[in-house]
């Protein structure tokens, strides 16, 4: 499962820091989070940092931007395409266009006659469903692709809409007369473009907000971007996590395995900015290093002393134990400004969930905690994969 890894070519970039500061992030996170609680719900994260990047290249890899907050690609919607700026989110499932560039019909669109409504964590859309040809780059091109086309959006700033990666089910009851509507890489898979029905994502940790340096591969994974061997795991069947895609894992803290979250089941997701851990196992983590909550971003803080004295968290997933850096753990103090913090304060990705442990749900490993790691999500066999990088262990933030 190896493919040739493309160039990426960006595109002007842009940076808007959260209107509310950190309280804001984190206040967006925990309502996608009790979409999650709730069960089968659709979701997004507020879109308040953003940027684009161009895909360009060959075979199905797909360069993708981290814009500090959340990250985007640029998808080609008809036939001659028109370029949209999707938020790519494994946490829903339909893809769909129309928050801020209008939808342009091609000779490629097809109106289905079919409404579509999607609730988000933060916002919610909808509109008409439509049929057309979807461009991820010029080796992935989907035929007659379910998009909704939004008559209403809230909750979405300076993007067109969602690419929607996560489990088929979650589509069941957004499309009226519909029973699912299959996915991007459903149908890459289904019209015989890519080999397997997975997505392999890559990132660089950067210090730098808006830089094109993740990669997104549709139907394998790219060898060139990990460093250990992949650890393949079941998805979990313990409900809601079973929904998504979630995993059981294991929390200790530093040299003297001090517990943190006994094994539980939880969810990765991209759409989640920050590590979020039930409330009793926050707590324990806010105790063993020592952390304090500041008033101004909403986010546990410590000093440079302190910081010196952290130890790594120590995640267990399928039997294999993986190393949380102290500086895994903390946000790039470079983008405190986006959180509204202070100039060099060291504050903590590490926070509460919002609910007691033993929900079927206990944490969700955002997209602070996946940088560090190259994941699989594999569709066709029910299954989640991850391995080291290179930049597991980076001192970056």
């Amino acid at each position: 499962m190896s493919h040739v890894v493309i160039r990426g070519i960006p595109f002007t970039t842009r940076l808007r820091a959260v209107k509310g500061g950190g309280k804001e992030l984190l206040a967006h996170d925990r309502a996608r989070a009790r979409k999650f609680l709730a069960g089968k719900s659709h979701h997004t994260p507020s879109v308040t940092a953003l940027s684009t990047t161009a895909s360009s290249g060959a075979d199905s890899s797909i360069d993708v931007t981290d814009s500090g907050v959340t990250y985007t690609m640029q998808v080609g919607v008809g036939n001659p395409a028109t370029q949209y700026t999707l938020l790519i989110d494994t946490g829903s499932s339909n893809t769909w266009i129309g928050a801020d560039l209008p939808y342009k019909p091609t000779s490629s669109s097809r109106s289905t006659g079919n409404t579509i409504n999607v609730s988000y964590g933060s916002g919610s859309m909808s509109g008409k469903e439509y049929t057309d040809t979807v461009t991820l780059g010029s080796s992935l091109v989907i035929q007659n692709q379910g998009i909704g086309v939004a008559s209403s959006a809230q909750g979405f700033e300076d993007v067109d809409g969602i690419l929607g990666v996560g489990p088929v089910d979650l589509t069941e009851g957004t499309v009226s007369n519909t029973t699912d509507v299959p996915t991007v890489t459903d149908n890459l898979y289904a019209q015989g473009t890519i080999p397997y029905n997975l997505l392999g994502i890559s990132y660089e940790p950067s210090s730098t907000a808006n830089v094109p340096n993740g990669e997104l591969t549709f139907g394998g994974t790219d060898s060139t971007k990990y460093t250990g061997t992949l650890n393949t795991v079941p998805l979990t069947t313990t409900s809601p996590a079973s929904q998504y895609w979630g995993i059981n894992q294991s929390v200790t803290y530093g040299t003297s395995g001090s517990a943190i979250l006994s094994t539980t089941a939880g969810i990765v997701d991209t759409g989640t900015t920050l590590l979020l851990l039930a409330t009793e196992a926050f707590q324990a983590y806010q105790k063993a290093t020592g952390a304090v909550l500041d008033s101004t971003t909403g986010l546990l803080t410590i000093t440079a002393q302190q910081y010196a004295n952290l130890q790594s968290l120590y995640f267990n997933i399928g039997g294999v134990t993986y190393d949380f850096t102290p500086n895994a753990q903390i946000w790039p103090r470079s983008l405190n400004s986006i959180l509204g913090g202070a100039e060099g304060q060291i504050y903590l990705i590490v926070s509460d969930l919002g609910s007691s442990f033993g929900s079927g749900l206990d944490f969700i490993n955002g997209f602070g905690w996946i940088q560090r790691f190259y994941t699989v999500f594999n569709t066709g066999n029910k299954e989640f994969s991850l391995t080291t990088t290179a930049y597991t262990d980076a001192d970056t933030n």
